[in-house]
């Protein structure tokens, strides 16, 4: 079968083209053998290269190998396929232009009204652990970015599809408007450049990270590429007034994350949601043993660490009752029954709860028991990953901020015990719980913990006397035998009084101000051990 080089005829109001011949080479098949169905349907000749016209005729569809056409081979393991001037061509040739149509004829080339292609999978290949130099290399895609940018130039007259989401769409539009209108393929044309850049974002970010700076240093990328792709509209953001969406990192690798999690029950997540249960989920992380966190407004009000979840979530909830009314909550182990049915039984009011699953019988409970069992959030994120290497990124006016995540893990072996009266091992192990705490509240931040539970939070203070204040406030009666840590270190002695009086057992802090020694000397009176980190975790 013979290309032809006929001229496209377009409606003037509409800009429709109608789709006689389509190239696809596509490195993700989800959905190709309905595209092709729909193809074959209306009488489009498809072309195509290497694994995919394989694909293609394994099935039994008529493919045209793009070799063929061009008469020029596939060679170098195919990193030379579809680089061709019969395939460009084919693609930029502008319709309504004379000169243009006339090379087309001199020189046998067709007008190609359709391009399928998606990219190597690059950040997929990345993602993989011990993952070589030369493994990412080969997975840049050379050809695939230059038939899309090519086809999403020539919108005006060319289809570009480049994600198996937008198929239905594609087959809608020909079979309802007998081709593709101008308004659809400019829709098509801005998501194609969204996707090329999103993959060279993704490339530069990466090879950036690997190469910048000298031997030896870990510097940051001199250039930093964002690509986010929307996933889903929001209500609205942090107040009713404001526009917000939920966007996917392209760069990030993590599947397992809150962005991928599965929605089992209840309604839209909001702006406010989303940002507290990905910052309940940072506390449980790391925690060795079931544990349980409830955050409002960003802080935690209540966290455990217990021998069973159930345990952890009671415990966590009696960090401070009142506070927790509205809540989001974020558990480190499958959801049972056992846990679903504290939380129904009890009086308590609960925005979304995040977890790596829930058991059946415990969902069921969850669905059908508690006062909020339609409204309750489920989300269901799968086996727990703590995120390695990824950066963090904030906005300001004029620009962004970037910084490695807090995520460090615990090194008790750097520890420093500058008070004459050391800490037995049930003390280290509470400072343990409280330290990995501490880091998730807002600074200044002071935490109480007894028993790996949270018994008392100052958050936010400017003053971080306040703080400790407010914590000792918090606990009440339970402050006395906590242990106490702070984010950063203690300018003077006066939060160490404050502590004796409340009769606080033990203090974590990262030590390193000017005035250390009449703070450990205020310990030393009254008998208080303490332990110096060597790193603080400020969070604003």
């Amino acid at each position: 079968m013979e290309l032809t080089t006929d001229t496209v005829e377009m409606e003037p109001s509409s800009g429709l083209v109608k789709i006689e011949r389509a190239i696809i080479s596509v490195s993700d098949k989800s959905n190709l053998e309905t595209l092709a169905n729909g193809l074959r349907d209306a009488g489009v000749e498809i072309y195509s290269t290497g694994g995919t016209r394989r694909y293609l005729e394994e099935r039994g569809f008529e493919v045209r190998d793009v070799a063929s056409y061009t008469g020029f081979p596939e060679m170098m393991d195919g990193r030379v396929k579809t680089l061709h001037p019969k395939i460009f061509a084919g693609i930029l040739s502008r319709r309504d232009n004379e000169q243009d149509l006339q090379s087309m004829s001199e020189h046998a080339i067709a007008s190609i009204d359709l391009v399928v292609v998606n990219l190597y999978p690059f950040s997929d290949t990345i993602a993989k652990p011990n993952v070589g130099l030369a493994e990412a290399v080969e997975q840049i895609d050379i050809g695939g970015p230059s038939l899309v940018r090519a086809a999403a130039k020539n919108h005006r007259f060319v289809s570009i599809l480049t994600d198996p989401s937008q198929y239905a769409a594609f087959l809608d539009e020909i079979q309802s408007e007998g081709g593709t209108r101008l308004a659809f393929r400019q829709r098509l044309m801005a998501a194609a450049f969204q996707h090329t850049a999103a993959y060279d974002a993704t490339i530069a970010n990466h090879f950036s990270t690997e190469f910048e700076g000298g031997e030896g240093e870990a510097a940051l990328p001199d250039s930093l590429a964002v690509s986010l792709k929307k996933v889903d509209d929001l209500r609205y953001g942090e107040n009713h007034h404001q526009r917000a969406a939920v966007y996917v990192d392209n760069n990030a690798c993590l599947e397992n994350s809150l962005i991928h999690a599965e929605q089992l029950n209840g309604k839209q997540l909001s702006y406010n949601n989303l940002l507290d249960l990905d910052s309940a989920l940072a506390m449980v992380l790391p925690l060795p043993e079931p544990s349980c966190s409830v955050i409002k407004h960003n802080n935690p009000c209540g966290a455990a660490m217990a021998a069973s979840l159930a345990v952890a979530t009671e415990r966590a909830f009696a960090g401070d009752p009142v506070s927790a009314f509205g809540s989001v909550i974020a558990m480190n182990r499958p959801v049972d029954v056992v846990t679903a049915n504290w939380m129904s039984e009890n009086d308590l009011f609960v925005e979304a709860i995040v977890a790596p699953s829930f058991n059946p019988d415990a969902l069921e409970v969850l669905k059908t028991k508690p006062k909020w069992k339609k409204n309750v959030r489920l989300m269901a994120i799968g086996d727990l990953a703590i995120g390695a290497g990824a950066l963090q990124l904030r906005q300001i006016q004029g620009g962004m901020l970037a910084q490695d995540s807090d995520n460090q893990s615990i090194d008790r072996d750097q520890w420093e015990l500058v008070t004459e009266v050391k800490p037995d091992a049930t003390l280290l192990d509470e400072l343990y719980f409280g330290w990995a705490m501490v880091r998730h509240v807002k600074s200044n931040a002071i935490t109480l913990s007894s028993e790996r539970s949270l018994v008392g939070v100052g958050a936010g203070q400017m003053s971080r006397v306040d703080s400790v204040n407010i914590s000792i406030q918090k606990a009440g009666e339970r402050a006395a035998g906590s242990v106490l840590s702070s984010d950063a270190f203690f300018p003077f002695p006066d939060s160490i009084e404050l502590a004796a009086e409340a009769k606080i057992a033990a203090i974590i802090q990262p030590g390193g101000s000017v005035n250390d020694k009449a703070v450990i000397e205020a310990c030393n009176k009254h008998q208080i051990p303490m332990v110096l980190t060597g790193n603080r975790h400020f969070k604003h």
